[in-house]
């Protein structure tokens, strides 16, 4: 009877476990020859929704991150997409604009990782997000928990708009509404792949329409003279392309 008793408070202890509720977050950015460098374990410095959520099947688990930017960024004189990682938070967690997810009509849920690569989801524009949390986070099959969005708790231990770097050096802010992005919804329907409405659904019902905002293509502008980029509460949200010497650390699978 003992030993029963004794193994339901085991399993009850367990179902009421949260590992990510005991790990610390451990950052660190230091300043190595030319470069900026980024140490972290991945786990934020304020509270998280709860993983795995309806919409997103991964757990939050301790990462090995380490990763370089130029101090000072440059320009390139080309435009780079990110198809990874943009940058990272001052708490060192990474910024991640786009999904893995794609249109594709033979999936239940209509997307899937090997869908049709001319439409990639965007992320808020799907039902659920994704199970982004309230910090417009959620968590990669590898356990990276990462931003898709301005993470509204990190603005509260800043003191600035200041809120991290990108993979080419250049600085990333948030000032809310002092900026507006330049990407906006195409009108009318779709005249091919999923059909429909342009309804923000896919990162190609957004067309970027020069001067219609005080950004650029990869949502960045000057300020006090210095090019950086922004963070938006609109689409793009996340910058998906740079314009510096991208960090070879950066925009790629190991990153």
């Amino acid at each position: 009877m003992f030993r029963v008793f004794f193994s339901s408070l085991i399993i009850l202890f367990f179902l009421d476990f949260d590992p990510i509720k005991s790990i610390e977050n451990k950052v660190s950015i230091k300043i190595h020859k030319d470069n900026r460098c980024l140490i972290s374990n991945g786990i934020p410095d304020h509270q998280t929704g709860k993983f795995p959520n309806k919409g997103n099947p991964h757990s939050i688990t301790e990462q090995n991150i380490y990763l370089c930017v130029p101090i000072k960024g440059s320009f390139s004189g080309k435009i780079t997409p990110i198809t990874s990682t943009m940058g990272f938070a001052l708490n060192g967690i990474l910024y991640r604009p786009n999904t893995a997810g794609y249109w594709d009509p033979s999936s239940k849920r209509g997307h899937s990782r090997n869908g049709n690569k001319n439409w990639r989801l965007n992320i808020f524009g799907t039902k659920g997000k994704l199970g982004l949390d309230n910090n417009n986070a959620h968590v990669g099959p590898n356990g990276l928990y990462h931003y898709h969005g301005i993470a509204k708790s990190l603005l509260n231990n800043q003191k600035g708009s200041l809120i991290g770097y990108a993979g080419d050096g250049f600085e990333i802010h948030y000032v809310g509404n002092k900026v507006s992005s330049a990407w906006k919804l195409k009108k009318g329907l779709r005249i091919n792949g999923p059909g429909g409405k342009y309804d923000g659904t896919y990162n190609e019902d957004y067309v970027f329409v020069k001067d219609s905002g005080n950004l650029d293509e990869c949502n960045g502008g000057f300020l006090n003279s210095k090019y950086i980029y922004y963070l938006t509460d609109e689409y793009p949200f996340v910058p998906r392309c740079l314009k510096g010497n991208v960090s070879k650390d950066f925009n790629n699978r190991r990153d």
